[in-house]
């Protein structure tokens, strides 16, 4: 009987395993690539928790070409107090476009591997999508 009984507590655990899985891949850690800016420049944002919140960091550019380029933004946050909201979307967070030398009230959306990136100055919002590098 007791073997029974682990039996159903390890088939619940394993289907609790199952249904999480979904969650942690909606979850936006790692590395993603930015949309090309009016150069066509790239750069690599690594994506972190800070304090409860998500974070991202430049940690690597790029030209158009694909050879790595030097720049000044390389180690500074470029998206910081991303809030998580579930579902893959995170709001409540600022980016800077470091092209601009402007910050935007922002927010994202996580699809798989895309990144839908969205930000506002007043009325004047932007949006584009970086991809998860693997």
């Amino acid at each position: 009987m007791e073997e029974i009984v682990m039996l159903g507590k390890l088939a619940t655990l394993a289907a609790l395993a199952c249904l999480a899985g979904p969650a942690a891949a909606q979850e936006v850690r790692g590395l993603f690539q930015t949309a090309p800016n009016d150069d066509g420049n790239v750069g690599h944002v690594e994506f972190y928790d800070c304090g409860g919140l998500t974070c991202g960091k430049l940690v690597r550019s790029f030209n158009a070409g694909g050879t790595p380029i030097e720049s000044p933004n390389v180690g500074r946050n470029i998206v910081w107090d991303m809030q998580d909201e579930g579902g893959g979307k995170f709001g409540k967070g600022k980016i800077w476009d470091p092209g601009a030398d402007k910050t935007y009230r922002s927010k994202m959306v996580l699809e798989g591997d895309q990144l839908k990136v969205s930000g506002c100055i007043g009325p004047i919002c932007r949006a584009n999508t970086w991809v998860r590098v693997r």
